[in-house]
């Protein structure tokens, strides 16, 4: 395995990192422990430190999992998680409010079985929040230890300029990755964010690089799909299987 820093931070990670999404049982092609665990372990044992996962993927289930089967190796791996969407149906149980970050922080240690995670991100941006007050929360974050760095996802190039502008000019934490969805199929980031990460030194962890298991090599061109994914996940279907693909 290889071993890279996070952009320009000293954190060192693989250069595979386990997504977690299709840990729980929200969705049908979801997986319960008792098959998420083999598949955490052998991802360990092949050299995999990074470990990436959020607090809405099966409304906690998926931190819970993890935090279960690596409590005993916590110390050898780098765990990241994501805040934004909503927990419930309550107004302030979403977005990038001081309230929800905070909120949402404490539910993460605890599913997770820690008291720190690496790589805190935001999961969106927040249209309803100035950045000014998310930032600032995050900050406080790192400066009480319950995060050690933080870091975005999936928003246009302008928005993450701003929030890199916004850290440097308040003296704020910066953050050091950008996880945006990036495949063969879906290169628009090619245009923008990829060349801004670039130039500010900001690390890529690309979302669904397999695009939905489209990329895995399993479907074959003219024939409907049969696969547990593809019926049941409405955005497997829609956005991928045309022509251009």
């Amino acid at each position: 395995m290889e071993y890279v820093n996070l952009g320009n931070s000293g954190l060192k990670v693989s250069r595979i990192c386990l997504g977690c999404w299709s840990f729980g049982n929200s969705q049908e092609w979801m997986v319960e422990i008792d098959k998420a665990k083999p598949i955490i372990e052998k991802a360990i044992n092949l050299g995999v430190n990074f470990l990436d996962t959020a607090n809405s993927y099966s409304n906690g289930r998926s931190e819970e999992i993890l935090g279960d089967v690596v409590k005993e190796r916590r110390n050898d791996l780098v765990l990241a998680t994501k805040v934004w969407f909503p927990m419930s149906e309550k107004p302030n149980d979403r977005g990038l409010s001081r309230l929800h970050i905070t909120q949402q922080i404490e539910g993460s240690l605890r599913r997770l079985n820690t008291d720190h995670v690496d790589l805190y991100q935001i999961h969106r941006w927040d249209y309803s929040t100035p950045i000014e007050e998310t930032l600032r929360a995050l900050d406080d974050l790192v400066r009480l230890g319950k995060t050690y760095y933080i870091g975005a996802s999936s928003m246009y190039a302008w928005q993450f300029a701003k929030t890199l502008w916004t850290s440097d000019k308040l003296g704020l934490m910066r953050f050091i990755s950008m996880q945006n969805h990036y495949n063969l199929c879906y290169r628009e980031e090619e245009r923008e964010m990829i060349p801004l990460c670039g130039d500010q030194g900001i690390g890529l962890i690309p979302w669904s690089p397999l695009a939905r298991g489209f990329l895995t090599g399993k479907y074959v061109r003219g024939k409907t799909p049969e696969s547990l994914r593809y019926r049941s996940d409405q955005n497997l279907a829609e956005r991928f299987f045309k022509p251009e693909d």
